[in-house]
């Protein structure tokens, strides 16, 4: 009889060590799998937070995607690392070798870039207007970008900052002593820009709010994330409205609203007086892109938000949500606002936060300082 309790005992302790092993082992396996690989897995999976204040002041769920949490600190950092793959997949570029990345933008892509050209092993040039934030350009710096400055200049201009990019690569790729290969990412018009939305930004928001929403406001510079998620969230919710939120100097506003960025005597394309002054970077555009014409029918709206307004509603989030936003997200969240005050109580609006105030402090933010934040639209 002893023997057998022995032998129970014995196969208890088997038991007990083996469950132990397993689940010592699973919970390794586990850590490990959180582990990411580099920085290009830190891109999306961005969190949506209720902006309470705006949320009660409207009776309406106003909700915010948070891509200032991008490892680059803002939404660019998908489509940035959605082109660079598509040029390797192609072939165009090769890590670790060297190869080139061309690219023109106000900043933020530009950073993208550049924090992805130093992990894959490539050179980022960024071509901007010389009268982009410092602070943007010191950071550009700093990743080791190789930052060209432009004067700003109409799209028909051969200077303007976008064929600038484009030309300097065609010449790295014509030069038969220089075995590095360049890459134009093109963001305006490479629609990898906006699948990438299409792909991932707009299904986390459909899954993070739940399914439940009626409109999203978002403003387009190159126009792939108003495409790309505008798309996505239509295929499910076809009641959902979409509406542009646009800066001064921007023709974009006019080609929702009434079919035409100008009148025929500045026609698209070869329009060469410069944009009208705004504050605003990273939105707001005198052309038409294929990436915001990929959406541009499901879009159902837009509204004009000034300088004033993207100042006083940044200064309002600042003193009533804790968070430090930038001129872009500014904008969004005065339209947001004013579409929730348009729709009335009971419906779920999503916008973008873009990124970080930390960028325009030189420009945007020293406006801020003496200003009243409230919601007096």
């Amino acid at each position: 009889m002893g023997g057998q309790w022995r032998s129970l005992a014995l196969c208890a302790c088997v038991s007990i060590a083996g469950t132990y092993l397993v689940t010592k082992s699973l919970e390794s396996k586990q850590k490990t799998s959180e582990i990411k690989n580099g920085v290009a897995e830190l891109i999306g999976e961005t969190p949506v937070i209720r902006l309470a204040s705006l949320s009660d002041a409207t009776g309406c769920e106003i909700l915010g995607k948070m891509e200032m949490q991008n490892p680059g600190g803002s939404a660019k950092d998908r489509v940035a690392l959605a082109i660079i793959e598509e040029a390797e997949r192609k072939g165009l570029l090769r890590p670790n070798s060297g190869d080139m990345v061309f690219e023109g933008t106000s900043g933020s892509t530009g950073i993208s870039i550049a924090i992805l050209c130093k992990a894959k092993g490539y050179e980022a040039h960024i071509v901007l207007p010389d009268d982009t934030s410092q602070e943007k350009v010191e950071l550009l710096t700093n990743l080791g970008a190789v930052v060209h400055k432009v004067r700003p200049a109409g799209i028909a201009d051969s200077k303007h900052y976008v064929n600038y990019a484009r030309t300097a690569a065609e010449a790295i790729n014509k030069d038969d002593n220089d075995p590095r290969r360049a890459v134009f990412a093109d963001q305006f018009e490479n629609e990898a820009n906006w699948t990438a939305h299409y792909e991932h930004t707009g299904p986390e928001i459909y899954r993070q709010a739940g399914g439940k929403i009626d409109a999203f406001v978002a403003g387009a510079g190159t126009g792939g994330t108003i495409s790309g998620v505008a798309h996505y969230l239509k295929e499910r919710l076809p009641n959902l409205k979409v509406v542009l939120a646009d800066p001064p100097g921007s023709g974009l506003y006019n080609r929702v609203k009434f079919g035409v960025m100008f009148d025929t005597r500045e026609r698209e394309g070869t329009r060469r007086r410069h944009q009208v002054d705004t504050l605003v970077e990273g939105i707001g555009i005198n052309r038409v892109t294929r990436n915001f014409e990929a959406g541009r029918a499901l879009v159902d709206d837009a509204i004009r938000v000034d300088d004033a307004e993207a100042v006083k509603m940044a200064k309002y989030i600042v003193e009533h949500e804790g968070l430090f936003i930038g001129s872009s997200s500014g904008v969004n969240l005065v339209a947001a606002y004013k579409y929730a005050k348009q729709l009335g109580p009971g419906h779920t609006i999503v916008t973008i936060i873009c990124d970080s105030g930390s960028r325009h402090l030189s420009k945007f933010w020293r406006l801020a300082r003496d200003v009243k934040p409230d919601l007096d639209f």
